[in-house]
């Protein structure tokens, strides 16, 4: 049987624009694009089904009735394994032919190494609101519990009382609805002033039409929160007219207004423009469409994954989702589903036209900063009222062979939960770091002081074991250097830079980790400094994983951006090192890259840490710390 909220698409949704000038931020006061009245119907909130009430007009109710009792009457298809595509999310986008390179014979004592001993991942196969309740760190993640790659995505559900040690609980949703049977996919959840939490998440339905449903818990006294309940009036929202039914996904946390109303935020696109609607309501069952958009940028393509928070300029700790006024700033985030990239910027939230301006053009979201230049995507974050810090979850890809998930028997893992405040120094960007709870599983420290390095040299660091690490270097560079940096480098990146092979005169310079002691496998983190066409030296930072591995089946791109460093101060630099992981943190989190890494050698006791200095002129001088890391407890 036919869908009918895909039916009422053929007959009343309006054709999209023509080009993506139809939808720029200059045309937005039009506002009339995607305006619409959806039709809800009303509960009192986590108690009892009421009487059920209507808004909007005569036709839009005989719609969404009809969408409701055809939905219900359906016979619930048993959904087909998918790889995403044909419900409107991507595949995998790394393949063993994209290496050029064939299947490499994984021992299964390779593939047992590469599991993480301090990153939360699932108990086993493909992985993906997280919040803070009653004394608990909830995660909610997407997960697949039939097998290590996409499909029958459910939510999974785990709590902590530190974000480091994490006890599994029953999956809190499964795919058992019209409205949800393709999958559950990415939500908020938003607490009430009085404690109450709403769960607001996107279902794919039984003809992959991309809705937003209502949840809540069935005991909200139970702290693990373990039963949920279904809205029973789902889906709240459908794709309004103009939005393609497979780019209406991601509803963000809520935030209050002046009014005493709430409003939501959800990614869309309208041709090659990815934008962001906003939604307001009272009892988050009600919805109204507002004119405009929040944000739109042309050719970015479609926004996954938006998150939207207030961010202090003159505070260090985070902000309650509805603050706006003086020495606040808006950091507005999508994913791109284009790119596979999380990208953000800062700028301006004018509550009253419920429109959002960047601080700078140039670096508007999708075509300037990064969250993560890695293995890093559909980030979230959720304000700790425990700890008063904005905390921001985000999701590590394999970039392995699909045939190598399915034979270790799991996929992706979340990356250390980071804090986030606002760069007072620069005043353009974020500073993410890993939460400082992480720093409870650091042991042994070994440190190394003022060890210098002469161009083209590399040196060990003795330290055993190097396959889980908590590292912080710092390196100083003569400054006479930088007067060697005769021409200028305008298109030096780290894609394309050639890696740490090349040598600049100042760069590249760093760390390689999980390096095998002949380095036949390395990689290495690195800092690149080069003139641009204005004359100015810029910094870039880089993972190299050209020679991570001698298998032929995995990723080995160079990862990397450009990172500000300040007069005064020095390159500095933390690593992650947990098994495949490879995190890293420059200028104190200016800039990050995430690596997954899959070596055959440089595992176990086989691994080191070396510092290196591959430039032509620069002397380098490393002070570096190094902790081994205990692996962190992950119960049932």
């Amino acid at each position: 049987m036919e869908d009918p909220i895909l039916r009422n698409q053929h007959t009343h949704y309006i054709p999209l624009p023509e080009n993506d000038e139809d939808l720029t931020p200059a045309s937005v006061p039009a506002k009339k694009l995607v305006k619409g009245m959806l039709v809800i119907f009303s509960i009192s909130m986590f108690v009892c089904l009421l009487g059920s009430s209507l808004i909007g007009g005569e036709e839009r109710k005989e719609v969404k009735d009809t969408a409701l009792a055809a939905g219900r009457s359906m016979e619930i298809p048993a959904p087909a394994i998918s790889r995403g595509v044909a419900e409107g999310v991507s595949e995998k986008k790394f393949n063993s032919k994209m290496a050029g390179g064939s299947e490499f014979d994984w021992s299964n004592e390779m593939l047992n190494w590469q599991k993480t001993a301090f990153h939360f991942q699932a108990q086993k196969n493909w992985l993906n609101g997280p919040m803070f309740y009653k004394g608990w760190y909830h995660l909610f993640y997407q997960y697949n519990p039939q097998g290590a790659i996409w499909g029958n995505i459910v939510w999974g559900h785990a709590v902590s009382r530190d974000l480091v040690n994490w006890r599994h609980l029953p999956l809190a949703m499964v795919m058992d609805q019209w409205y949800d049977i393709n999958g559950v996919w990415t939500g908020s959840a938003t607490i009430l002033p009085d404690g109450q939490v709403i769960m607001l998440y996107t279902g794919s339905t039984n003809q992959s039409v991309q809705v937003q449903n209502l949840a809540y818990p069935a005991d909200p006294s139970d702290p693990f929160l373990v039963k949920w309940v279904k809205y029973s009036e789902n889906p709240v929202l459908v794709p309004p007219p103009g939005i393609n039914v497979k780019d209406f996904r991601d509803p963000t946390t809520a935030w209050k207004t002046s009014q005493g109303k709430w409003q939501i935020a959800i990614g869309s696109k309208v041709n090659k423009t990815g934008i962001t609607l906003i939604y307001e309501t009272e009892d988050f069952k009600k919805f109204e469409l507002l004119d405009g958009v929040l944000h739109g940028v042309p050719t970015t393509g479609m926004w996954e994954c938006v998150d939207f928070f207030p961010i202090s300029t003159v505070k260090d700790n985070g902000l309650e989702n509805s603050i706006v006024g003086d020495g606040v700033k808006h950091y507005l985030k999508e994913s791109s589903d284009d790119t596979r990239y999380d990208y953000y910027a800062l700028g301006t939230y004018d509550p009253v036209k419920g429109v959002w301006t960047p601080d700078n053009t140039e670096t508007d979201v999708g075509i300037g900063m990064k969250v993560d230049y890695g293995k890093f995507y559909a980030s979230k974050t959720f304000y700790d009222q425990k700890k008063k810090r904005r905390v921001l979850w985000g999701w590590m890809p394999e970039a392995d062979s699909e045939s190598s998930d399915v034979k270790k028997g799991w996929a992706s893992v979340m990356a250390v939960p980071r804090t986030i405040l606002f760069d007072k120094k620069t005043g353009s960007n974020v500073l993410q770091w890993p939460v400082v709870e992480i720093e409870s599983l650091r042991a042994r420290c070994t440190k190394f002081n003022k060890v210098e390095i002469k161009p083209g040299s590399v040196l060990p660091l003795k330290i055993g074991k190097a396959t889980q690490l908590d590292i912080i270097a710092e390196f100083e560079v003569d400054p006479e250097a930088f007067s060697a940096i005769t021409e200028a480098d305008a298109e030096y990146s780290c894609t394309n830079g050639g890696g740490a092979a090349r040598r600049g005169a100042v760069g590249p310079f760093g760390l390689l980790v999980l390096a095998d002691e002949s380095r036949s496998e390395q990689t290495p983190v690195y800092f690149y400094v080069t003139k641009g066409a204005d004359g100015k030296l810029k910094t870039h930072f880089c993972n190299d994983k050209s020679r991570s591995s001698l298998a032929g089946d995995v990723y080995k791109g160079i990862e990397g951006g450009v990172v500000p460093v300040l007069e005064g101060e020095k390159f500095f630099v933390r690593v992650l090192v947990d098994h495949s992981i490879v995190e890293t943190f420059a200028q104190g989190g200016r800039t990050c890259v995430t690596s997954r890494v899959y070596p055959t050698r440089a595992i176990f006791e086989s691994a080191r840490v070396f510092v290196f200095n591959n430039a032509t002129a620069a002397k380098v001088t490393a002070s570096v710390k190094i902790w081994q890391m205990k692996s962190a407890r992950f119960t049932s």
